[in-house]
């Protein structure tokens, strides 16, 4: 009986997905520029992004606050006393 064992990582298909490094020092300082640029770039969007979200929730909350409110009426002013009343102690459970 013969088995046959099919393997993802074979020679053609390990050389075609691993990333592999440049042996010229000059290009490699280079892909790592790149890829520092790539990074410094991506998160100075996200930042402004952020910044941009939260500035937007808020005005969204100062301008629903500001139309929920009913309009203040001069003349509608309503005069009372209050009395404070205190809570009834429960009865004990013994």
């Amino acid at each position: 009986m013969q088995f046959r064992s099919f393997r993802l990582d074979s020679s053609l298909l390990g050389s075609l997905f691993s990333p592999r490094k440049p042996r010229t020092p000059l290009l490699r300082l280079a892909l790592g520029l790149v890829g520092l640029a790539l990074l410094l770039v991506l998160v100075f969007f996200s930042v402004f992004v952020g910044a941009a979200m939260i500035i937007g929730g808020l005005a969204w909350k100062l301008l629903q606050r500001s139309r929920s409110r009913p309009p203040v009426r001069a003349g509608k002013v309503v005069d009372a006393e209050y009395r404070v009343l205190r809570k009834q102690a429960l009865p004990s459970s013994r």
